[in-house]
């Protein structure tokens, strides 16, 4: 379970989350919606550790993210949009490293390492060098890097970015079965089809702070929309769609304020 009350986030002169509430369960999947610009990617890294929040506070299954970190990254998986692999790597090695840095070791590894290629449907390339990897075979490793240490919580940030339709397809289902297996997932995503399919509820963020928190149904029902894209757009407003093409200087993002200061 991940709970967060009152999260907040400042660099500097800017406000990236404000106030940010909700509770996301065991056996659920939790859609995270915004705009770009959001605060979505700041909220995730609160959230996995990764940033220390300005105020408020996190819990994953009652461990405070700020004072118990180390802990709270045990009952985390995280995947990460921009994740890498090392081309000289195999997927097999990469999990062994990154089994060995989560505490695994002995005949332990070994058999998660191998449960985990054959839960992905990795047992073809386990053992080829990744430089030359499709980008639905990257996706599939690194998801496995965040399965690896069984993690009953799972932070996924745009976990079909890049993909085919089969690896698509691979992907979601596997998603499912996470929720199915009573895991709690937290999903980053644009794709409205994505939410629709795999989300039982969402935390809708505009401008750092939360719109609304619902299943995507009830988002219908409450703007009175015909789809969940409609219903997104009426929520964080019309001025979003302009800021995707044009964001004016007072409106860029914390790191690009930043830099025009520090210039």
């Amino acid at each position: 379970m991940i709970e967060v009350q009152g999260l907040t986030k400042r660099f500097k002169h800017v406000t990236a989350v404000t106030d940010v509430s909700f509770t996301a369960r065991d056996g659920e999947i939790m859609g995270i919606l915004g705009p770009n610009g959001a605060g979505k990617t700041t909220l995730l890294r609160m959230l996995t550790t990764l940033l220390p929040p300005t105020a408020g506070t996190a819990q994953i299954d009652g461990l405070n993210v700020s004072r118990q970190a180390a802990q709270a990254r045990r009952h985390i998986g995280l995947l990460v949009e921009s994740g890498g692999l090392y081309s000289r790597f195999t997927p097999r090695e990469h999990l062994l490293f990154y089994g060995r840095l989560q505490g695994l070791n002995g005949s332990a590894i070994e058999a998660r390492v191998q449960k985990v290629i054959d839960m992905l449907e990795m047992s073809t390339f386990a053992d080829r060098r990744a430089d030359s990897f499709s980008a639905g075979m990257q996706r599939r490793v690194l998801l496995a890097q965040a399965l690896l240490h069984d993690p009953p919580n799972l932070v996924l940030d745009e976990p079909t970015a890049s993909l085919d339709v089969m690896s698509t397809r691979t992907v979601r289902a596997l998603i499912a079965a996470m929720r199915d297996q009573g895991r709690c997932v937290l999903l980053s995503t644009h794709l409205m089809d994505e939410v629709e399919r795999l989300c039982d509820r969402v935390v809708v963020l505009h401008q750092g702070q939360v719109r609304a928190v619902a299943t995507p149904q009830e988002l219908q029902t409450r703007t009175g929309a015909d789809s969940l894209e409609e219903a997104f757009v009426r929520l964080v407003g019309e001025d979003s769609l302009r800021d995707a093409l044009w964001r004016p200087p007072e409106r860029r993002r914390w790191w690009q304020v930043s830099r025009r200061k520090d210039a």
